[in-house]
């Protein structure tokens, strides 16, 4: 029988008194891992214990450390004792939805094995190598093994991969995404080679059916952790809306971005790829840099885009946002019949190749976020939970914005409309719901628009120069190019690391004339705030717009010493003096 264990255990407040070992503590110290957060301090002792957990808990709350401190602890333990089998085995399986997220897990993973990476090895397989090329690794029996359960499955069955005695823990991170990216086959064939007794650990950010069907097959009389957010942690996020047209959504990006009205780092998501490459194209035109990530891009560049926003050396990535493709529904929806859930199917197929194990939106740790901006708002109240989860994470603060199509407004710019914006309300309603049932307010983001109007004929423009065939030529430029950088330079990032730092994604993709003059904004548009914010920050930055006839160019010429030192003179008064001699002499003659 389930129990619902969320005061059972009094929060710890330092990790030397959960009784890990000395080597995972020096690593929590080098991570500046100070004190546990609320899901660490109720899910590691009951996993230490020996229980069974379904914890539900916001993305952002340190699930993954929760459940990788007793994995490898109970490892160490387990190798010391002078019984246990000394040889290499497989002891533990992390199961997640997504490459991204096996990449990520491996990380963490990896960083806090730093002290004892000896003793204990960690492989993902989750990538795009084959089956039979993985097999090596599999043979020298890794402690830890993550990867998708699609390619789990397919080791298990090739024979790559023996854990009937020898598996102790298992994992699912983002357990509510399982089932729905279609791996419930894949699940039932992993079962079958589990052994009889073994402990497992669900992770969600939301509590759906797929969870519960989850935790019927595989938990037993496990502790469910029900992990709220206090009033500190939602206080962390400030949650903003703006109703407004297609057309309009344009207009106020450029101008948000541009002003610089929200600082920092910034995920822009949209509900498709072409979406994505108009969205960038239009921001090329007023020289916004971003870059792109969505499935079409090969597995290697989606890793470095990520790092390097994590990073800092960009600060905005325009995400496409699949999962409606994967078939995730809010459970509203699966009351819809047979006819609209084949349609919703039908969407699946594409004309050009995409990873159906990628997924932006969840699990990844995008560092220091500082806003989510939902360009598109998603298809499901779920995908808004788990697309405001990439900021506020940890005790930092961060805010989200989301632009709603009112259904009057919807279809009237088509050609740079989004199908989907037609349920935005309907779902935006859910969303308020659920926010407001935690304790969350979405506020109107306050916006002035006869203080943007200005702008509208540069946004009008520019955005006529993002053609359907610039979307198309510009598409097929960035998957070429980033194949390139993948698949032809991967042995020679693998010698020279450090060349990856000259590999940037948000080169200029320009199929479209770009014209200079929209790089910067004359004083007569600027909104009077902004203009002043604008002029504060050129006088205390270093870096910054250096106006073409501004004081920098004449310090420019006094430094360069040794040209028209004989020009000491005015060039006017020199010539009004030798006009005035002449005269003189004239005179004298007559």
């Amino acid at each position: 029988m389930a129990t619902n264990d969320t005061n059972s255990h009094e929060q710890k407040s330092n990790f030397e008194d959960f009784g890990l070992d000395s080597r995972l503590l020096r690593a929590l110290s080098k991570l500046s891992f100070v004190k546990p957060t609320l899901v660490q301090s109720h899910i590691i002792p009951l996993a230490l214990s020996g229980k069974d957990i379904l914890a539900r808990a916001r993305t952002g709350s340190g699930k993954t450390a929760a459940y990788s401190l007793p994995v490898i602890q109970k490892i160490l333990k387990a190798k010391e004792n002078a019984d246990y089998d000394s040889s290499s085995a497989t002891r533990a399986l992390i199961l997640v939805p997504t490459r991204e997220l096996a990449e990520q897990v491996t990380k963490q993973v990896n960083k806090m094995l730093i002290y004892c990476s000896k003793q204990l090895k960690i492989v993902n397989v989750a990538g795009n190598m084959p089956v039979q090329l993985q097999k090596p690794i599999l043979a020298e029996e890794p402690d830890i093994i993550v990867a998708t359960p699609s390619k789990v499955a397919a080791h298990l069955e090739s024979q790559n991969l023996d854990i009937r005695n020898s598996l102790e823990t298992l994992v699912i991170d983002e357990a509510d995404l399982i089932l729905s990216y279609g791996y419930e086959e894949d699940l039932q064939k992993i079962l079958s080679y589990l052994p009889n007794v073994y402990q497992s650990f669900l992770m969600s950010a939301t509590m759906t059916k797929d969870v519960e069907s989850l935790k019927k097959l595989i938990l037993r009389d496990p502790v469910i952790l029900n992990l709220e957010e206090d009033k500190d942690e939602l206080a962390l996020l400030t949650q903003y809306c703006i109703r407004c047209s297609e057309i309009d959504k344009f207009l106020l990006i450029y101008v948000i971005l541009k002003l610089r009205l929200i600082k920092g780092k910034c995920i822009l998501f949209v509900n498709d790829i072409d979406r994505s490459y108009r969205l960038k194209l239009f921001l090329e035109q007023f020289s916004i840099r971003s870059c792109i990530l969505n499935s079409e891009l090969p597995l290697n560049s989606r890793y470095h885009i990520v790092e390097e926003f994590n990073k800092g050396i960009y600060d905005y990535i325009i995400a496409t946002d699949e999962d409606e493709l994967k078939g995730e529904r809010d459970e509203e929806d699966e009351t819809l019949d047979n006819n609209n859930s084949e349609a919703s199917k039908g969407t699946k197929s594409s004309r050009r190749k995409r990873d159906t194990e990628y997924g932006v939106s969840r699990g990844i740790d995008f560092v220091n976020v500082s806003a989510v901006i939902n360009f598109d708002f998603p298809t499901t109240a779920k995908s808004y939970t788990h697309r405001i989860g990439r900021t506020a994470r940890g005790d930092k603060s961060g805010m989200s914005l989301s632009f709603i199509v009112p259904k009057e407004l919807y279809g009237q710019h088509k050609a740079v409309g989004c199908s989907t914006a037609e349920r935005d309300e309907e779902i935006y309603a859910r969303v308020e719901k659920q926010q407001r049932e935690k304790g969350a307010v979405i506020k109107p983001y306050a916006f002035d628009m006869k203080q943007v109007e200005g702008f509208r004929y540069r946004m009008g423009d520019a955005l006529k120069a993002v053609t359907k065939a610039a979307i198309k030529e510009a598409r097929q430029k960035e998957v070429k190019q980033e194949i390139l950088n993948s698949e032809r330079l991967k042995s020679h990032f693998e010698d020279n690391p450090n060349d990856l730092n000259f590999l940037r994604h948000d080169k200029v993709l320009h199929p479209t004339r770009i014209r200079p003059h929209m790089k910067h904004i004359p004083s007569y548009l600027m909104p009077k705030v902004a203009y002043s914010a604008v002029n504060e920050q050129s006088e205390t930055s270093d870096v910054g717009h250096v106006y073409f006839r501004g004081n920098s160019s004449n310090k420019h010429r006094k430094g360069r010493k040794g040209y028209g030192q004989r020009q000491k003179n005015d060039p006017l008064k020199t010539f009004s003096a030798g006009k005035s001699n002449r005269i003189r002499k004239r005179q004298k003659t007559s």
